[in-house]
């Protein structure tokens, strides 16, 4: 017969009260604030996702939702300083395909696992681009942009926001899929290449939605199409890539929630319940579509993970055939 263990009962009366408590905190989550790191600077697109989401979040629960802006390195430090934040949900990280789909591959030495080190909760929402030319091209589609620059190799030049930037990846991946060999001029923001798009010193650009289309609703450059799988509701009347020759081509800046790894299952459920309803509200619909950015469909955390999978291992293939390196 088995003796009875005083020290297995204390150790299993031990993991059923920390069970129990575990249990308990999950469901009365956010029984006080929660803050809510963005890595990338205040009153940039990420930023403004983050507030405009998380206030109707913090409405929707009662409670306090602070966003915490920790920019540096293209995202990475505030990213890494998530990471090593507890799993209870008191800590969430509001980012980009940038920290997770594309900074890994650019920079070896990051302090953090992008798969290791956090729990997918939540895919929030996409902004898709548009591809700009200048008006002095003689083109208006993109079949014929594709035909131009067959025809006149090496002599378009594209500008982009800087080395390793969606802006640059989604331009090298067009290329590499048109057959096309254009000429990279890297500017320190897209704001600085519109000038010059508009003198017609550089002649195409991947630009967001909101910062791009009103120069092109304006006269001043022509939209060719737009990057996303599907037409975009904020540009209904633009073709996407893969309407226009490319099938397949579909690039988006996607935006999500995490938590630090080690998050129990029953705790993400709640955070992206919370996330998911306030996403999908028609107000908070209509104040992201001013920034250029759409909801995503409703996805579990399982499918925002693949989906961040699939988009990492499309970008590590461009950045290793263009071999893509940040200055």
């Amino acid at each position: 017969m088995r003796r009875f263990s005083w020290g297995r009962c204390a150790l299993g009366l031990a993991c059923l009260v920390s069970w129990v408590a575990g249990a308990h905190a999950q469901a009365t989550w956010p029984d006080r604030p929660v803050r809510v790191i963005v890595p990338f600077p205040a009153s940039g697109a990420t930023d403004l996702v983050a507030r405009t989401v998380t206030q109707r979040v913090a409405a929707d629960l009662g409670q306090q939702m602070v966003v915490d802006n920790k920019p540096g390195a293209g995202g990475t430090i505030g990213t890494a300083e998530a990471a090593k934040a507890p799993a209870d949900g008191y800590t969430l990280l509001l980012t980009t395909s940038s920290t997770h789909a594309i900074s890994p591959h650019l920079m070896p030495r990051l302090a953090y696992d992008a798969r290791k080190d956090f729990t997918p909760v939540v895919h929030l929402a996409d902004a898709p681009s548009v591809v700009l030319v200048t008006n002095s091209l003689p083109v208006k589609t993109m079949g014929e942009l594709i035909a131009y620059g067959k025809a006149n190799p090496g002599k378009l030049n594209y500008a982009t926001s800087g080395n390793g930037t969606i802006v640059h990846l989604n331009t090298a991946a067009f290329m590499a899929q048109a057959g096309v060999d254009m000429t990279h001029i890297p500017y320190k923001g897209t704001a600085l290449a519109i000038p010059d798009l508009i003198a017609g010193q550089t002649q195409v650009l991947f630009d967001s939605l909101p910062t791009g289309m009103p120069h092109a609703k304006a006269g001043r450059l022509r939209a060719l199409a737009v990057t996303s799988e599907k037409r975009s509701a904020l540009a209904p009347e633009l073709p996407t890539l893969a309407e226009s020759g490319l099938p397949g081509y579909s690039s988006v800046t996607w935006f999500g929630v995490y938590l630090p790894a080690g998050a129990p299952p029953a705790l993400v459920e709640r955070v992206h319940a919370a996330f998911s309803k306030a996403v999908q509200s028609p107000d908070v619909a209509a104040s992201l579509a001013k920034l250029g950015v759409e909801p995503a469909a409703p996805s579990t955390p399982t499918q925002f993970g693949a989906m961040v999978q699939a988009d990492s291992n499309r970008w590590a293939g461009v950045i290793r055939q263009h071999k893509i390196s940040i200055d």
